[in-house]
């Protein structure tokens, strides 16, 4: 696909000089919106799953996971896993099996503790009332490190019942991610179970974990697998600047540390060892938003959506940047963009689209919240 440059994206932004009130109808350049609050009293949610009896599930990073039904009730669900709580560590994504309605699984991912240093992990328990149980690791990172740092923690279904899995560097040693022996900065293709598909694409090549699916992927914090073009795109942070929009093949090289458009937060001189922008056997982005979106949670809306001229866009939620990104395609390039709710609900950790076509987000804050976003067709 051809990167479109910044400079041509026709940007759109909307500010308001007063706090969103609840219910209050916004105006965007094509769809009237509605923002309403559904539950609020979470501490930094993370992540959103919703379940057939139009429930959702809830994580919260401090290790908790509830059940929020539509009237923003919530209760506390037992067993959860034992997560190492600290900066960006925690108890993180939440899925459900594609066939939850009969097996009741629930997939976790979360900083798992050994001793001072985590990992990231992928857990799954069966949901029985308002406990999981027979919950079990199914796949841990091969290297515990340091606290705190890019995690990923991103999960999407493939097609064919394979689970994406996403890890950041974790912050410390960035060239993690260019080693194929090592599972950190990398995105991973799991079976439902934990274990290694054999058409991974390095599954029979000498040194590299069998698991990894693309690599030199920085902190993929926005996950989706698009449920008609079947195309993998991702949202991964930059440094200080330099965040990615990706479309995601398998065995690529998507160039962190070695190509980066961010400057390095300690010196603030650029990343890579030439300070490039481009190499040849590196994948560029489809989108470098230089300065940061702090993208975080993507979500794609559907083609018979009531957000009629929003049909097929993505949706990229940003943490500092406080706000949804709406990035529309013209012949599957993105041509346009559009800022959205800037500034008004907060730090936005998870954007998706519910079974009812709305759009639910949290907000990353200690008294963070999960709100509604609707169409007002008029």
């Amino acid at each position: 696909m051809r990167k479109l440059s910044f400079s041509m994206l026709v940007l759109a932004m909307f500010f308001s000089s007063t706090a969103l009130a609840d219910g209050e109808i916004m105006r965007s350049e094509y769809q009237a919106i509605m923002v309403e609050k559904v539950a609020d009293g979470l501490e930094h949610p993370w992540s959103i799953a919703f379940l057939p009896d139009g429930a959702m599930l809830v994580t919260e990073r401090p290790g908790y996971l509830n059940r929020i039904d539509a009237e923003g009730n919530k209760t506390r669900i037992s067993g959860t896993p034992d997560v190492h709580v600290r900066n960006q560590g925690g108890l993180l994504e939440v899925v459900l099996h594609p066939d939850f309605a009969d097996n009741r699984f629930v997939y976790l991912t979360y900083s798992k503790p050994n001793g001072s240093d985590t990992a990231t992990a992928l857990a799954r328990g069966r949901l029985d009332g308002d406990e999981l149980v027979d919950l079990e690791d199914l796949f841990v990172q091969d290297r515990f490190s340091s606290p705190g740092r890019h995690y990923g923690s991103k999960l999407a279904w493939m097609p064919d019942g394979t689970l994406l899995m996403s890890i950041g560097d974790r912050g410390t040693e960035p060239e993690r991610a260019q080693d194929l022996g090592d599972h950190a900065g990398k995105l991973l293709r799991l079976t439902e179970d934990g274990g290694v598909p054999d058409d991974n694409p390095f599954v029979d090549h000498e040194g590299a974990l069998p698991e990894i699916y693309t690599y030199g992927n920085r902190n993929i914090q926005g996950l989706i697998v698009h449920p008609v073009t079947g195309q993998i795109w991702a949202t991964e942070h930059g440094p200080r600047g330099g965040d990615e929009l990706n479309l995601l093949e398998p065995g690529n090289n998507y160039g962190w540390p070695v190509v980066s458009r961010g400057l390095d937060y300690r010196t603030q001189e650029r990343y890579g060892s030439e300070a490039i922008y481009s190499h040849e056997d590196m994948v560029e982005p489809v989108i470098d938003w230089t300065p940061s979106l702090a993208a975080s949670g993507l979500a794609v809306v559907p083609e018979d959506s009531d957000f009629q001229m929003w049909r097929g866009d993505l949706l990229a939620g940003g943490l500092r940047s406080e706000q949804i990104r709406r990035v529309h395609f013209v012949d599957g390039i993105p041509w346009h963009q559009e800022e959205l709710v800037r500034g008004e609900i907060g730090r936005i950790r998870d954007v998706r689209i519910g079974p009812d076509g709305n759009i639910y987000v949290v907000t990353d804050h200690s008294d963070g919240a999960l709100y509604r976003i609707s169409p007002v067709n008029r």
